[in-house]
């Protein structure tokens, strides 16, 4: 786990950078960006995914933001 502070202006801000920042690390094999979640410092505990992660038929991961509207989305698109 790693912990990267930002100052950023608020929890859409925060998700947004947080979305750029991981896209920019998925040839990282290490990095499971599907699991990217933001949180206040003084409330780490209180985590927002990013990513909607959904499992699609083919067990591939739905690459969506979190809490989407309408269809799923493979890694690899439809």
């Amino acid at each position: 786990m790693i912990h990267l502070p930002v100052a950023v202006a608020d929890l859409a801000e925060a998700l947004n950078l947080a979305r750029r920042l991981a896209r920019s690390l998925t040839s990282t094999t290490q990095v499971d960006v599907a699991g990217t979640t933001v949180s206040a410092e003084d409330a780490q505990h209180v985590r927002h995914w990013v990513f909607c992660d959904r499992i699609m038929p083919d067990r591939r991961r739905c690459v969506r933001q979190a809490d989407h509207g309408g269809a799923c989305l493979p890694v690899d698109g439809p």
